[in-house]
């Protein structure tokens, strides 16, 4: 009997061997359809504090917000536990006693009076749906213990989280959290929990923003069962609160940076970006306030930057999302785009650096031809002697063609390619002087980054959209330089006289404005000492928008943009070591304490870099140095030679005006920079602000071409010179003739010209004539 026992002892053995084998090879082989890497799923982008910005759905169309445990408010836990499945934590996927009490109840009532099913089994559920059959059942009693074998408790609980239905679109608590409440699920307060808890239940009968009295007495029962967990002052105060929920909508905040950073993510269920969700609702809000204003088709890019760290934090990549007309789904933060003039203060920080030039440089702001390229200032006028700082705050454009030429276009692309700023030529093209202003392309994104090295010592950098993204930087200019051009910049720009104008009441922005040609791009750029931000307006096909221009359309938004998101007063700044303030002279360019009294004209403060004062740029129209010595008759005082002085002759140190600007100065100003005039016996010349006329031709004469004839010539004379003259066309020097010469010259293209006569004694004179 003994010997019998043993063998069906070891029989049994055998076969509870052979099921546990069977069931470990089935386990296997069908094992429970877990979320993978690659399968399709939800994805949320979030901003840097988990506001949802935008979310996109799986192929069925379902917003899923996967969170942790701790993302969700403990009363959540607490409720769904004590109502779903007191036995959570310790049953191993299966709670055989309520399988008993709601099968008993089944046969006892003929229906399903309680579930039985444990939150284990529920997510087996979820994650493969099963018919309310026994077979349905026994399967997610399989697939419950093949979770609890292969995932933790907090791991099971966590898929619920994530999975659970919630009505509509919505899964999980989080998705529910947010649409139905607009909160996120870490602050549920205990009616919102509770009410949370029991909407899987019935989501299509419960739906609180649908039917909130059956909502209301759903969570009433949950609170019921909770009685024994939280106290009776929260559990009344929660019967109290009123079930309101708001219509589910799809969060829709920063878009197109939303689509952008899930495709750079794309196995990710959330998206965490560094925009601050305010911040981002604001400027959406001021470009949707400016549309009524906009001709149709004209959309809006806005960009923030925070300087200290480089995080993005608002990114409105077109005016609005919803607008097709408007070219709603083009983010114009990344589309390559002439800049206009807001290269501006990179050239003249660059010529900085290069020793070229200090702030208060003498610049030409006169109509002027180089090799050919004959640039024009925006407002189409000209102001004659200007400094450094005074082209760039006015965004002149002759002074800036004339920098950029001694710095040299191909360098200067160079340079800021190596400070970290993208710009692209026409194919095949090579850098000329058209760079500056705007015969290049770059992006709204290049662009504030480029622009943060004003705020951050010289050193730009890369706009970053996540916390972890490395940091990409690149000297710009040096910390000097960025200093000298951010002070230039702020003091007395266009920002103050929009603040004059009521336009706005920030002061502290170093800020720039840029117009493409054919009015296609208005820029605005501004630093403060917490935020760079940048706005784009035009048309993102390229068509022209007359009278759109920087300073009208663009600035005013960025000085909007600046009121609500940055209202800290501006800090004081302390010059870096290298850079110093010394006083200097016109037209030398060098320091006052080094330069004769007689031969400084003009006498301004200037920031220096390094200690150097670079002297003027040399004459682009004569030769010769910028000191001459004259020589005057001692008891006159006038003009003389050596060949025709009858007494003492005097030798006297003059600095010379480029050539150019002697017409452009002002009387007193002459009289000290002109010689006087000559002496009856070494010419009859009449003093240098009369005498040379030009004859032939009068002012506003306008020539037509014979029918099909050719061009008209002019034949160019002047009375009155003094040895050679030099002749200029709309600023281009077309030749040097001595003085009783004539000069021929052909007008092959109709337009309006302006000729100008200069001899060596700084007589000018000037006509405009028309061609038709």
């Amino acid at each position: 009997m003994a010997s019998t026992l043993r063998q069906s002892t070891g029989a049994l053995r055998l076969s509870l061997a052979a099921v546990l084998a069977a069931l470990l090879v089935a386990d296997q082989l069908l094992p429970p359809p877990l979320p993978g890497r690659s399968a399709a799923r939800a994805q949320v982008v979030l901003a840097r504090d988990g506001t949802p910005l935008r979310a996109f759905p799986d192929h069925a169309h379902v917003w899923r917000h996967p969170v942790t445990i701790e993302e969700v408010s403990p009363r959540y836990i607490e409720a769904l536990v004590a109502y779903e499945d007191r036995s959570f934590w310790w049953h191993p996927g299966v709670n055989p006693w309520a399988l008993l009490r709601a099968g008993g109840q089944w046969l006892r009532h003929g229906q399903i009076v309680s579930g039985g099913s444990t939150l284990t089994m529920q997510v087996a559920r979820l994650l493969e749906p099963t018919p309310h059959t026994l077979a349905g059942k026994l399967r997610q009693v399989a697939r419950a213990v093949q979770l609890e074998l292969r995932l933790s408790k907090r791991e099971i609980l966590e898929l619920y989280l994530g999975y659970a239905p919630m009505g509509g679109v919505l899964e999980g608590v989080e998705a529910a959290s947010r649409a139905y409440l607009g909160k996120p699920a870490q602050r549920l307060s205990e009616s919102e929990a509770a009410l949370l808890a029991v909407l899987p239940q019935a989501p299509s009968r419960l739906r609180p923003d649908r039917y909130p009295e059956r909502a209301r007495q759903a969570r009433d029962k949950v609170l019921d069962r909770l009685q024994s967990r939280w106290s009776a002052a929260a559990i009344a105060d929660a019967r109290q609160e009123p079930v309101i929920a708001q219509a589910i909508r799809e969060p829709l905040l920063a878009p197109l940076l939303a689509e952008r950073l899930r495709r750079l993510q794309p196995h990710a269920a959330l998206v965490h970006s560094t925009l601050d969700a305010g911040m981002q609702q604001t400027v959406e809000q001021l470009l949707s306030g400016r549309l009524a204003v906009l001709p149709p088709r004209v959309s809006m890019a806005a960009l923030v930057v925070d300087n200290a760290t480089l995080e993005v934090r608002a990114y409105a990549g077109s005016a609005d999302f919803s607008d097709d007309e408007r070219f709603a789904h083009v983010d114009m933060v990344q589309a390559a785009r002439s800049p206009g003039s807001t290269l501006k203060p990179f050239l003249y920080g660059l010529a900085l650096d290069e020793g070229l030039t200090h702030s208060e440089s003498l610049l030409a702001d006169v109509p002027q031809s180089f090799s050919g390229y004959q640039p024009g200032n925006f407002q189409a006028n000209f102001s004659g002697p200007v400094s450094a700082s005074e082209a760039l705050r006015k965004s002149l454009n002759v002074p800036a063609v004339e920098v950029l030429e001694r710095l040299g276009p191909a360098r200067f692309v160079s340079l800021l390619r190596r400070g970290g700023l993208k710009l692209e030529l026409p194919r095949g093209a090579t850098p000329n002087l058209s760079v500056i202003l705007g015969g290049t392309a770059v992006t709204l994104e290049g662009l504030v980054g480029a622009y943060t090295a004003l705020a951050r010592a010289g050193v730009s950098g890369q706009p970053r959209y996540f916390t972890d993204a490395p940091r990409e930087e690149a000297r710009m200019m040096s910390a000097g330089a960025a200093f000298i051009i951010r002070d230039v910049l702020e003091a007395g720009g266009p920002l103050a006289r929009l603040v004059d104008e009521g336009v706005g009441e920030r002061r502290g922005i170093a800020w720039k404005t840029g117009t493409s040609f054919g009015f296609r791009d208005a820029w605005a750029v501004g630093v403060s000492d917490q935020f760079t931000v940048g706005v784009w307006i035009g048309r993102p096909d390229g068509t022209p928008n007359p009278g759109f221009f920087g300073a009208n359309i663009a600035a005013p938004l960025l000085v909007d943009i600046f009121s609500v998101i940055d209202e800290a007063p501006p800090r004081p700044r302390t010059p870096p070591a290298s850079v110093s303030a010394a006083s200097i002279c016109w037209p030398l360019g060098a320091r006052s304490d080094s330069t004769p009294p007689e031969l400084c004209h003009q006498q301004r403060t200037a920031w220096i870099l390094n200690g150097t004062t670079p002297p003027t740029f040399p004459d682009r129209l004569r030769g010769g140095g910028s000191r001459y010595t004259d020589y005057r008759d001692a008891a006159s005082g006038l003009r003389v030679r050596a060949a025709c002085a009858s007494g003492e002759m005097l030798a006297v140190s003059m600095a010379r005006w480029p050539a150019a600007l002697e017409p452009w100065l002002d009387a007193a100003t002459r009289q000290r920079a002109l010689p006087p005039a000559w002496t009856p016996a070494c010419s009859s010349a009449s003093g240098p602000d009369g005498g040379l006329r030009i004859v032939g031709v009068s002012d506003g004469e306008t020539i037509r071409r014979a029918g099909n004839g050719p061009a008209p010539e002019l034949r160019l004379e002047a009375r009155g010179g003094q040895q050679e003259l030099i002749w200029l066309l709309n600023g281009r020097q077309i030749g040097r003739v001595p003085a009783g010469h004539a000069l021929q010259q052909r007008f092959r293209d109709a337009g309006r010209y302006q000729i100008t006569v200069m001899d060596d004694a700084g007589r000018y004179d000037r006509v405009e004539i028309s061609v038709r």
